[in-house]
């Protein structure tokens, strides 16, 4: 993926992987589109992390460093656009609308494009004006900087069941920190963790019942409310069909 005068402007990457780590090539010079059409990725990334299932998709900048996991076979379709496609952009997750979903699919094997060729232009200018207005999506977790406040963010990523209070900050210190690099409460950042911890295994096939117990829910109705307040439905029809 070495970025020289006499490359493309637009790489496509379309293989299925087994599950993993790291399967998508280097991206230095790059700006990257994490796309799957099914199986579920976590993007980690160091401002944050994210669970991209198939109607999701994260923009990662040239410059951001990057691990990525696969959870169970994932048909990767990837678009890599050289670095400054998209000025002033930042790494973020949107949902992908089922014209977009159609347009990667359409993009991604006519892969290399050139600005030089007109219909490559407006191909890979249209992939990038859809991405720009769709919707950015709450599946996120972000990664406060103060580092006693990261290692309690660290702790309930590990364990989402646990109770992030025991740390070396008093529970109002943590609250502040938290609402002030995270945007969220610590209560919110919790149940973040636990919404992303949980969507890999439900998409791999485990058991809601199971699931929910293991991330922190006394109840699989209560995992439900709080699946469907974020994401619209319950998990059943969230991975029905997909």
């Amino acid at each position: 993926m070495r970025h020289a005068s006499d490359e493309p402007d637009v790489r496509g990457y379309a293989v299925t992987h087994p599950r993993g780590l790291d399967a998508l090539p280097p991206a230095d010079g790059w700006d990257q589109l994490v796309y799957a059409t099914a199986g579920v990725m976590t993007v980690h990334t160091d401002v944050g992390t994210w669970v991209v299932p198939p109607d999701r998709a994260v923009w990662v900048p040239d410059g951001t460093s990057r691990r990525i996991t696969l959870t169970g076979p994932t048909r990767i379709r990837t678009l890599y656009y050289r670095a400054g496609a998209a000025p002033g952009s930042r790494c973020r997750a949107i949902a992908v609308s089922p014209l977009l979903r159609e347009l990667i699919a359409h993009t991604v094997p006519r892969c290399p494009l050139w600005h030089t060729d007109p219909h490559h232009e407006r191909l890979a200018g249209l992939v990038l004006d859809l991405l720009a207005d769709a919707p950015e999506i709450p599946l996120r977790l972000p990664l406060p900087a103060d580092p006693r406040a990261r290692a309690v963010a660290a702790a309930i990523a590990r364990e989402p069941a646990s109770d992030p209070a025991a740390s070396a900050l008093s529970r109002r210190s943590l609250e502040r920190i938290f609402r002030a690099e995270t945007g969220l409460t610590l209560g919110q950042y919790r149940e973040r963790a636990r919404l992303l911890a949980a969507l890999p295994r439900l998409a791999a096939g485990e058991p809601v019942a199971r699931v929910a117990a293991d991330v922190g829910y006394a109840t699989p109705s209560a995992f439900g409310v709080m699946f469907k307040r974020v994401l619209g439905t319950s998990p059943a029809r969230y991975f029905s069909g997909r």
